[in-house]
């Protein structure tokens, strides 16, 4: 590939970002100009650049399973309902509230994606923030902090982690032994940090309960098909991929989503165009814009540049390796999506490894499904750590950010990159640190 092509895709790729950070033009708008520019350019053809969209066609299957999902129940008044239910159990306290936010997110996000989980229990969040009276986007942002960091504590918590997970083929009970008391680590970090960064809403508290508005369920009998829809679509997210006959997550969101769709219909509670017209394509085309870019640097050759300049750098050092690792890598994912950005550094660090021989080439097979040398694994959980709580810096960091920034305007407020950067730098430096900790000491020393 020519050196041109290499550097121009470079210079598109750091301009889109410094636009989005600086919010000159509207995040999904700059990515998708950033992605034409790279075919307008002649450095990709149309079909390559479907084609590295279609590599991560799964998770955008995921989310909009999910997100028509969400949107269908929706006229049942079921979000608001839940979270009135919220606002009481939490006796009107601003504490309990954020501390009931972490406990209701941490499970979930340890069995299903935490961008799934975001998509399924952030719309509850603005009618709690409204009947306790504080603004709903720090609580968004809790959310996502928690959502991202839970999703540590097992394999399929993160799709990031499960992409490192599944190159180096590490199973789920694996994962538990050696990885999960990170997540924990992870979480608790978030905890501890609640009566600083959220101190507002922490002191609030709302003294008379009995003012709360008590939102009515409606159309209950469709409410309950449709809780039929969502117990099968959890269940097969947790044991579809271990079938006789697997059934991946994005096929069973599909499959609920067509569900939804139908009921919605033969219902007559909404129309499909409505529901259609309502899915966040917004948070859709800035994701598949975003992996387009990634599949830029990667066609013309940047990736596997920078897989030599890490081998002339470390060598065989993995103690320095995988320390650098965690913070170069929590430090990109903070700025690019973590999903494409360990898609495109799993071969970087396997190309290394093989450079400077501490593996063989065999690793570099797209079937590989035998296991890598012990001692090179710790570069692989330390990427695991610093794309997962990198994700926490900044508001275009994983999928999960861009799905609360997407839900926020659709209930009218927006996260901007600023808001999020006050929260999101000293979370993720506190946790890439306790990361780092966690690494050196479990496998280092």
């Amino acid at each position: 590939m020519e050196n041109w092509q290499a550097i121009l895709s470079v210079i598109i790729f750091i301009t889109v970002i410094v636009v989005i950070m600086t919010e000159w033009v509207h995040l999904t708008v700059t990515a998708l100009l950033g992605a034409l520019l790279l075919v307008f350019t002649n450095i990709m053809t149309l079909p390559e650049a479907v084609g590295y969209i279609g590599k991560s066609h799964g998770t955008l299957g995921l989310f909009f399973g999910v997100m028509v999902l969400v949107r269908a129940f929706e006229p049942t008044n079921i979000f608001s309902y839940i979270a009135t239910q919220m606002v009481i159990l939490a006796q009107g306290s601003g504490k309990k509230l954020l501390l009931g936010i972490v406990a209701l997110v941490t499970p979930i996000c340890a069995v299903l994606p935490n961008a799934t989980t975001v998509m399924l229990l952030a719309p509850l969040i603005p009618p709690m923030a409204q009947e306790i009276g504080v603004n709903f986007v720090p609580l968004l942002i809790l959310m996502v902090f928690v959502a991202n960091s839970a999703g540590l504590l097992t394999l399929v918590g993160d799709p990031a982690t499960f992409i490192v997970g599944d190159a180096v083929n590490i199973s789920f009970i694996d994962y538990l032994a050696k990885l999960s008391l990170g997540g924990v680590l992870a979480v608790l970090t978030v905890v501890l940090t609640l009566p600083i960064l959220f101190r507002k809403i922490w002191n609030t508290n709302l003294d008379n309960l009995a003012e709360l508005p008590h939102p009515q369920i409606n159309h209950p009998r469709v409410l309950i098909a449709g809780a039929f829809i969502v117990v099968f679509v959890l269940i097969f997210f947790v044991i579809g991929d271990s079938l006789p006959i697997p059934i991946s997550p994005a096929a069973v969101a599909l499959l609920g989503a067509a569900l939804a769709l139908l009921l919605s219909h033969q219902s007559r509670i909404d129309s499909v165009n409505n529901i259609l017209r309502d899915v966040d394509w917004s948070t859709l085309i800035f994701f598949m814009s975003i992996l387009v870019l990634i599949g830029g640097l990667e066609q013309t050759g940047v990736i596997k540049g920078l897989s030599g300049v890490l081998g002339l750098i470390l060598g065989k050092n993995i103690l320095l390796g995988s320390l650098l690792l965690l913070f170069v890598v929590g430090i990109l994912s903070s700025v690019v999506p973590n999903i494409p950005l360990v898609v495109a550094m799993v071969p970087l660090i396997k190309q290394y490894l093989v450079n400077v021989g501490l593996a063989p080439a065999e690793i570099l097979a797209a079937d590989f499904q035998g296991e890598l040398p012990a001692e090179v694994l710790p570069l692989f959980y330390a990427m695991m750590f610093g794309a997962t709580l990198g994700g926490n810096g900044t508001l275009v960091g994983a999928a999960s950010n861009i799905i609360a920034a997407g839900i926020a305007e659709q209930h009218g407020k927006r996260i901007s990159f600023k808001t999020f950067l006050h929260y999101g730098i000293p979370i993720t430096l506190l946790q890439l640190v306790t990361a780092a900790l966690y690494v050196l000491v479990r496998f280092l020393i």
